[in-house]
């Protein structure tokens, strides 16, 4: 079940338990826009998308709600892509107004937006984030390559003859000597996830270029490049976890010898129990993720759709809530929840194009 921080019955955002009206979105067929015009009958926020940016999107909604008289924006957490897949299916009071992302939109959900009647999409840069390869603080940290954590995790490796073989990598000690014989065991996110996306580019494709002649292939046949290095193995050395990092964190404390992929804010929140690996020598710290020395650190945003701006009440107040300096700045009170925060003068920059709802371009 989703996460919810009102206490309503949520079904594919027909949301008559709250109050709004309307079916449910699956009475319209998937990449299908309405046929009828968006209503305005609706005086709450929906918000869907990433489970990273969850709790930082709840604390907001939460200030908001206490702060404003607008009601409490309704925030799911259904991955990014599962986000950008609803927030893309059209307009109206059936879907939802803003998604959150732990990465960048890509051009085909752009396309499938247009497709749908969402044609102005209004960015929104939040801060940064790194995704953390933790275990529990019963068990030594973890000091990983880029390198070793593809061997540990991609489905195919390199067989040492300039080919490929099936990964039979089982304990860590098959890829490193000096590591431990306990067996790899791995629980991530599964590919709706932007911190999977997120983590495939930076760490499964960093792992991957550490061999020269794939690293090659990257330029001279880019679908091998990608098979080879964004797959994943599918034995039980590696368990797609779902979108609850919570459920991440729980697995880990009963049982110290497995690892888990998840963000940085999820770590920042339970560092009494679980701890970061430690990557190409850096570990995942607030000053080594702001400053871009850990070499798994990504950008986080959320997205909203401009021709809702006045038509749904408090999305512009959201905004404002959201961009200010209390809020996701240095010292606001996002970054005691995890955000590693942008620097002063790119705040101020994304400040002033989200509050004059500058459209997105993805040139």
């Amino acid at each position: 079940m989703f996460k919810k921080i009102l206490l309503c019955s949520v079904a594919a955002f027909g949301l008559s338990a709250c109050g709004n009206g309307g079916g449910s979105a699956s009475d319209t067929s998937e990449g299908t826009a309405e046929t009828t015009p968006f209503t305005t009958g609706r005086d709450q926020i929906k918000i869907v998308g990433s489970s990273t940016v969850y709790p930082f999107a709840t604390t907001v909604a939460e200030n908001f709600g206490r702060s404003t008289s607008f009601k409490t924006p309704i925030v799911e957490a259904t991955g990014s892509g599962g986000g950008l897949k609803l927030f893309c299916s059209g307009l109206g009071d059936n879907f939802p107004d803003i998604t959150n992302a732990s990465r960048r939109i890509k051009a085909s959900e752009v396309k499938r937006c247009a497709e749908n009647g969402i044609t102005d999409i209004v960015e929104v840069k939040i801060g940064y984030d790194g995704i953390v390869v933790a275990n529990s603080t019963k068990s030594d940290r973890m000091e990983l390559t880029l390198r070793e954590l593809y061997l540990a995790l991609a489905k195919d490796v390199p067989d040492g003859n300039g080919g490929l073989k099936p990964n039979d990598y089982i304990y860590w000690s098959d890829i490193n000597p000096t590591f431990k014989s306990t067996k790899i065991e791995i629980m991530g996110p599964p590919p709706t996830s932007g911190t999977r996306d997120a983590f495939v580019e930076l760490a499964m494709e960093g792992g991957c270029q550490t061999f020269d002649w794939i690293k090659a292939l990257k330029e001279t046949d880019s679908d091998t490049y990608k098979a080879i290095c964004h797959a994943f193995r599918e034995d039980d050395s590696f368990i797609e976890a779902g979108e609850n990092d919570n459920l991440i964190v729980r697995k880990l404390n009963a049982n110290p010898n497995a690892l888990g992929i998840f963000g940085f804010g999820f770590l920042d929140q339970n560092g009494d129990s679980v701890q970061g690996s430690v990557i190409d020598g850096t570990p995942p710290t607030f000053e080594n993720i702001s400053d871009g020395t850990y070499p798994v650190s990504r950008s986080l945003y959320f997205y909203v759709k401009k021709d809702l701006v006045g038509t749904v009440p408090g999305i512009t107040e959201y905004l404002t809530e959201f961009t200010s300096v209390r809020a996701s700045g240095q010292d606001g009170y996002l970054s005691e929840k995890g955000l590693i925060p942008m620097n002063v003068d790119e705040h101020a920059q994304w400040q002033s194009q989200v509050l004059a709802l500058e459209t997105l371009s993805l040139n």
